[in-house]
């Protein structure tokens, strides 16, 4: 039901001899670079007046999804789903993967703490700390699965929109991570984390967001077939990712109904018992 505009697949540029940066940053020019296209691609599809959905990839992609967005919306408010909080710097990153760092880019106030990264001079912060859901340090406001089962999912989405949104409506952008759901519903992601979300709760989640009338972007990332154990395991993995992204735009668990203005009436006399005893 929803009007579609595909502007197509990006093509990234994978820079030669992409040195590590600080002898632990994997491909910082080519994720740089990657990002800048993307945040440009972004920015055009929500200045067209469209609902954008980014499909990933890994959650390095939320540097230019979310750069891209604030260009046009700089008042966003951004619901971070995800297994893993993503925030690491350059300098405490232990893997170096750029996929659990783009946070810190992103949030002012934590522009102190991150280097200069080649390929990055374009990156600007557009997030303060009240805008997003996370974590401590800053006063980022987080639920974590304990959370969730505390409080219950609707409370858990009830305090987000009142600290979101409480004080002004603004755009949502949704950044979702596959491997927040419990393993046994997304096997096929990098880094699976044991007791995540239920089917029931991540769905209730979109269906929340989309019900504010304020969602203007989504991210879907961390689904890799490459990873799943059986061809089973990967289209689990990627049909949950669809019902997440439908979700959001609307489709519901109360069922495919038809409209009736009214219900129809038989148009013909029932049966005799003579003529169905014959048909039986």
């Amino acid at each position: 039901g929803c009007q579609v505009f595909d502007f197509g697949d990006l093509n990234f540029t994978q820079v030669p001899n992409d040195e590590l940066y600080n002898n632990l940053i994997l491909y910082p020019r080519s994720v740089g670079l990657a990002s800048q296209v993307l945040a440009d691609a972004v920015s055009r599809a929500v200045a067209a007046g469209h609902s954008c959905v980014t499909i990933g990839g890994d959650h390095s992609l939320a540097l230019g999804s979310v750069s891209g967005h604030a260009r046009q919306c700089p008042h966003l408010g951004v619901i971070w789903v995800d297994a893993h909080a993503d925030i690491n710097t350059p300098l405490t990153t232990q893997s170096g993967n750029l996929h659990g760092q783009p946070l810190s880019f992103l949030l002012r106030e934590l522009q102190d703490k991150v280097p200069q990264l080649p390929g990055f001079s374009w990156l600007k912060p557009c997030l303060s700390a009240s805008d997003i859901y996370i974590l401590k340090n800053y006063d980022i406001q987080y639920f974590s699965m304990r959370d969730i089962d505390r409080l219950g999912i609707q409370k858990v989405m009830e305090r987000t929109f009142e600290q979101l949104m409480g004080r002004r409506q603004r755009p949502i952008h949704l950044s979702f991570d596959i491997d927040a759901f419990d393993p046994s519903l997304a096997p096929a992601t990098g880094t699976p984390v044991l007791g995540g979300l239920t089917y029931r709760e991540g769905m209730y989640i979109t269906e929340e967001i989309h019900n504010t009338g304020m969602l203007s972007a989504v991210d879907m990332v961390e689904v890799n077939p490459l990873l799943g154990a059986s061809q089973e395991e990967v289209n689990a993995t990627a049909s949950l990712a669809v019902d997440v992204i439908a979700t959001c735009f609307g489709q519901t668990r109360e069922g495919a109904h038809t409209a009736f203005d009214e219900l129809p009436t038989p148009s013909s006399p029932d049966e005799s018992d003579s003529e169905e005893q014959v048909r039986i």
